[in-house]
């Protein structure tokens, strides 16, 4: 198995778990949005913002997979070879935002149901419908943040 595979199985964890929590989480909210504007249509741009906040953890490992990919040459400049330890790095790397990403989204369009509801009923409460979502939020930022410094500290190292 060489690092070059290792990096990119990272890259694609990252890719296809923050993608999967996006999509169920996006889904679930959709479906609730789906039902509020059957009965007010004029609700759309509160239900939209809120149905639409699961989607960045797969903004996020999607960002995650392209600087993995620049970091061993698969995008842009060659960079020569890549050790399987360099490589197993790489995945490791992207493992934070893959997991964060998968359960953050689905726990996020879960708050961004509950968001939806609120709204529905009292919509002059968005802004607070609008923060319970936005608070798991946090955790997929902080994934996002571990994997960009860790795939950072791996350029500098000579393995």
């Amino acid at each position: 198995m060489s690092g070059l595979f290792l990096a990119i199985l990272g890259a694609a964890f990252a890719t296809f778990m923050a993608g999967i929590g996006s999509s169920i989480g996006v889904g679930k909210a959709g479906v609730a949005a789906a039902g509020v504007l059957a009965e007010e249509p004029s609700l759309f741009s509160k239900v939209l913002i809120l149905m639409l906040l699961p989607a960045t953890q797969g903004i996020y490992g999607l960002l995650v997979a392209f600087l993995t990919l620049q970091a061993v040459g698969v995008i842009g400049d060659p960079v020569g070879d890549i050790s399987v330890a360099k490589g197993a790095l790489y995945l490791a790397a992207c493992l934070p935002i893959a997991f964060s990403g998968l359960m953050s989204a689905i726990h996020q369009g879960k708050c961004s149901v509950a968001g939806i509801n609120t709204v529905s009923k009292k919509p002059d409460q968005m802004g607070k419908a609008l923060i319970i979502p936005a608070m798991v939020e946090t955790y997929a930022i902080l994934a996002l943040l571990i994997s960009i410094l860790a795939i950072n500290g791996i350029k500098v190292l000579s393995i």
